[in-house]
């Protein structure tokens, strides 16, 4: 009977098992492919301690349970080899039928990986602590924003979930509340109060540049429309016999893609809205002082667009993001009491606001801002303070 084999402190040592001349140790054993491999470790069992030096790691005996485990649950104990890049651009290649700013999301995510040193990780050494860290690299080092990062944790959770469903990796490393990690640094961007709105589109109205712009900018107020919607509006949109505005797209541009009409943000963002009197007499102004180019421009045959720039170009949410700046710059630099950041979407913000200090039904105000889940407009673009409260409290005491 042969003697069994033993490492340096008399231990016996199992089926696979080797101590090497330099005191590590060594497991060897064939993969799911049929393929040798070993995996080593400067401990024996879980107790033995890290010699002076060495980076901790988990025990030989510690990564032969686990080898057995993905064995026994056929998961690829190497992950496949595969990279972190290589995961995600597999990830992506799956999802066909995204919208473009999806994919446009997807390829700032793919460029990314592709310089940070994170990309190169084989995904099966990836843990949680380990993701955790490189997000909190990405906002404190890199200075990338909480709505960046939310976006890239966006791209990674669903690939490695990809990976856990094809059985290469045991856990998903990305599963966590994120701002438990990273520091929601977003600025809110809050309503503005009536009296705000009045102030500005007065200061709109009688500038003598930027008056060009004050029945656009009423209507965003008043309509609490988005803004890509609005930038999608045409002549046939507008329904002045049925006192309605017709959203069912959204105008978009990208500089790779140029212009193209989206999908309404979800399904609810298809709906009708009610004019009111001052709206309808705004956009039979707007239609009015018209001028397009001579070519009437289409974008996936849609044509008749309402807004255009000093150069015949379509306006789109660009164009208005920058008369807004331009517009409140004026402003402050004109009066010493300054103007708050204002733009198309706090004219969204405002509107429902409005809508909902005047007490109107919920359901109605989800229908008109094409909400699909009422929580997003009653928590996300619903201001209420303190003031608010008072009156409310005051409105409906009982005398």
């Amino acid at each position: 009977m042969s003697e069994k084999r033993r490492d340096h402190r008399g231990r016996i040592l199992h089926n696979g098992e080797i101590q090497l001349s330099d005191g590590r140790y060594r497991f060897k054993y064939v993969d799911e492919m049929g393929k040798e491999r070993c995996v080593y470790s400067w401990r024996l069992d879980h107790n033995d301690a890290t010699p002076k030096g060495k980076r901790r790691t988990l025990s030989l005996r510690e990564m032969e349970k686990k080898i057995q485990a993905d064995h026994f649950e056929q998961i690829a104990t190497n992950g496949g080899n595969m990279t972190v890049l290589e995961l995600v651009e597999k990830y992506t290649s799956t999802k066909n039928g995204v919208r473009p700013t999806t994919v446009a999301g997807y390829g700032t995510v793919i460029n990314l990986l592709k310089k940070d040193p994170f990309g190169k990780r084989r995904i099966d050494t990836v843990r949680i602590s380990d993701a955790k860290c490189w997000l909190i690299h990405l906002q404190q080092v890199e200075k990338k924003s909480y709505s960046s990062i939310h976006s890239i944790r966006g791209v990674l959770r669903p690939a490695f979930q990809l990976a856990v469903d094809d059985d290469l990796i045991r856990k998903n490393p990305f599963q966590f509340q994120l701002m438990e990690v990273v520091v929601n640094d977003s600025v809110t961007r809050e309503a503005i109060s009536r009296a705000e709105e009045r102030k500005f589109l007065r200061f709109v109205k009688e500038d003598p540049h930027f008056c060009r712009y004050y029945e656009e900018i009423y209507i965003l107020f008043k309509t609490g429309l988005r803004i890509s919607e609005f930038c999608g509006l045409t002549i046939s949109d507008i329904d002045f016999k049925e006192h309605t505005i017709n959203i069912d797209h959204q105008l978009q541009k990208k500089s790779k893609i140029g212009y193209y009409i989206q999908e309404t943000k979800t399904t609810s963002g298809t709906r009708k809205i009610p004019m009111t009197a001052d709206v309808e007499e705004c956009f039979r102004k707007i239609i009015e002082k018209r001028n397009p180019p001579k070519a009437e421009p289409m974008v996936d045959g849609k044509s008749g667009f309402l807004y255009f720039d000093k150069n015949g170009s379509i306006c789109y949410s660009l164009h208005w993001e920058h008369y807004f700046q331009h517009i409140i710059q004026k402003y402050n630099n004109t009066y010493k009491a300054q103007m708050t950041v204002i733009t198309p979407h706090v004219c969204r913000h405002t509107y429902c606001s409005n809508m909902a200090k005047s007490g109107m039904n919920p359901k109605a105000l989800q229908y008109l801002m094409g909400h699909s889940d009422i929580s997003v407009t009653l928590n996300t673009y619903t201001h209420v303070n303190l003031e608010d409260a008072r009156e409310e409290v005051a409105r409906i005491q009982v005398v």
